[in-house]
């Protein structure tokens, strides 16, 4: 399951389910969609999310570098311990803003990064 939304300057993506070799180029779609049309301030909700392999990471590391490179932002929403310990593993909770809803993305500041 996938839905975007718009709220503010945030592009919100909620993916649902599992995000693996099948599902991960629809969530691509989506982000490279969002970014086409200008959008560089992202947040991606994994809440729904039961199932992520290397395929979703790689989906979100790439969604990563291209907002960075326009300026932008990418939070991500999670509090599921089993995909945070994901991000714990590969050092992308290092590299994002893991929130624990979009409301708290968007208030968040953004520190630049070099």
């Amino acid at each position: 399951a996938l839905s975007t939304r718009t709220v503010d300057d945030f592009e919100i993506i909620e993916v649902g389910g599992e995000v693996d070799v099948y599902t991960a180029p629809k969530l691509r779609e989506a982000i490279v969609t969002a970014i086409e049309a200008g959008h560089t301030r992202l947040i991606i909700d994994v809440e729904k999310v039961d199932f992520l392999d290397s395929t979703g990471l790689g989906v979100l590391v790439g969604a990563l570098k291209r907002v960075r490179g326009d300026g932008g932002s990418l939070d991500i929403v999670c509090t599921q311990e089993r995909i945070l310990k994901i991000f714990g593993i590969t050092g992308l909770d290092k590299v994002v803003g893991l929130r624990s809803s979009s409301d708290e993305a968007r208030a968040a500041t953004h520190p630049e990064t070099p």
